[in-house]
Order: structure tokens, then C-alpha cells, then sequence
């Protein structure tokens, strides 16, 4: 004797759960590419040949720097001095190409600055996860990198208000720090830019060409 055995019907409150945990997945994939898209925008370099807009670019994704001093401490005065130093140009998307810092005199290096202003900065792709991403070594000049010349100056006034602004938006914890430390706003005055982000040797940019340049509208 033939014995038709039938399945079970679907559970209808079965489907009715399923439908929004779909929908919630679909919605994490959709957020997930649209972060990565924004990510490859972000990281999309300027041709080698414009080399002013890769020094702006660099210097505008960097969030800290590596501000190097003639020391004025016992016992290698006279010798370069390096220190890590929390740096912004400007908001996301506002670049104004002058590194600005947030500063107090009790600090090593402003002590160093205030016996010999002069310095030089260096800011690295290697901080964000282009370099990583790429395969790229630090050392590698294909991890793009800018090297500074110049000297710190005391800000007061409007740009003053702007290098709070272009800081307290990327460092918001700086908000916080102690009043008692007479922090103060300060600028890197640059008089030459150095650009290492292909092979050939290192290249350099006057201040003119690098302020004249824009990292943004790069790409047509």
C-alpha cells in the first residue's frame, strides 16, 4: 500500500522573524560598502607629478606628527630631539594646509622651541591605514611621506579660533586637559616641504606652490 507522506508547511511566524533579520543584514552590507567606498575616496592620492597636492594631502589626513627639536636638556644639548605631537590642519574636509598644535610650556620639545624655533615636522601615510592596506612598508616611498622645515609660532586672535576648532574637532579630549597647564594654540611656520611618495628620490615644494595647491577636487 502507497503511503504519501506530505511536509510540513513553512511556519508562517517563522518567515515573519526571518524578514527583518534579512532586511537588518542587508542594511550592515550596504553600510559596510559605503564605508569602504569612503575609505578608498579618502585614500585616493594625487598623481606623483603634482607633488604640492600630495604634501597637502598627507598633511591633511595625518592627525599627529613627529616634531623634531634641537634639544636644550642636559645631557644632549645641541643634539635633534624627537617627539610625537597631536597636529590638525583643519576639519575633515576644511584643509588649510598650516599645521596647528595645541601646546604648553611645560612641555620638553616647547622648551627646546623656546631657545631655537627651528624645527622640522614629519607626517606619514604609515599613521592611517592606507600603507597597511596597500602592502606598503613605512619606510617604502610609496608610503607617501612629508618632511617640514620651519619653525613654531604662538597664534592669537581668529586664528586662534580656527586652529581651536581645526584641533578640538580631531582631538576632542584635548577639550578636557588642564586648565592649570596654560595650554596655548601654536602653528608650524613651514619655509620648505619636502615630499617622498615615489621612487626617484625625495622632492621638494615651496610654500607658495604647497599653499596654492588643494587636496581636494583631485580627480575628475
Amino acid at each position: 500500500m502507497l503511503v504519501l507522506r506530505f511536509l510540513p508547511r513553512p511556519h508562517r511566524t517563522g518567515i515573519r522573524i526571518a524578514q527583518p533579520i534579512m532586511r537588518a543584514l542587508l542594511r550592515g552590507v550596504c553600510l559596510f560598502l559605503l564605508a569602504l567606498a569612503a575609505t578608498s575616496s579618502r585614500f585616493r592620492l594625487p598623481p606623483h607629478d603634482q607633488v604640492a597636492r600630495v604634501a597637502r594631502f598627507v598633511a591633511h589626513q595625518c592627525d599627529w606628527a613627529s616634531l623634531a627639536t634641537i634639544s636644550s636638556h642636559k645631557p644632549v644639548v645641541g643634539q635633534p630631539f624627537s617627539n610625537v605631537f597631536s597636529v590638525s590642519d583643519g576639519p575633515p574636509g576644511s584643509s588649510s594646509g598650516v599645521p596647528y598644535m595645541y601646546l604648553t610650556r611645560m612641555e620638553i620639545s616647547v622648551q627646546d622651541l623656546e631657545v631655537n624655533q627651528q624645527a622640522s615636522l614629519s607626517m606619514s601615510l604609515a599613521q592611517t591605514d592606507y600603507c597597511r592596506q596597500q602592502g606598503y612598508d613605512p619606510q617604502s616611498p610609496l608610503c607617501a611621506h612629508i618632511i617640514l622645515s620651519g619653525s613654531m609660532l604662538e597664534v592669537n586672535g581668529t586664528e586662534a579660533e580656527f586652529a581651536k576648532k581645526a584641533l578640538f574637532t580631531r582631538h576632542p579630549e584635548m577639550i578636557d586637559w588642564p586648565t592649570d597647564h596654560n595650554w596655548f594654540f601654536a602653528k608650524f611656520n613651514i619655509t620648505q616641504v619636502w615630499v617622498l611618495d615615489y621612487f626617484g628620490g625625495v622632492k621638494t615644494v615651496s610654500p607658495d606652490e604647497y599653499y596654492q595647491a588643494s587636496p581636494t577636487n583631485m580627480h575628475k
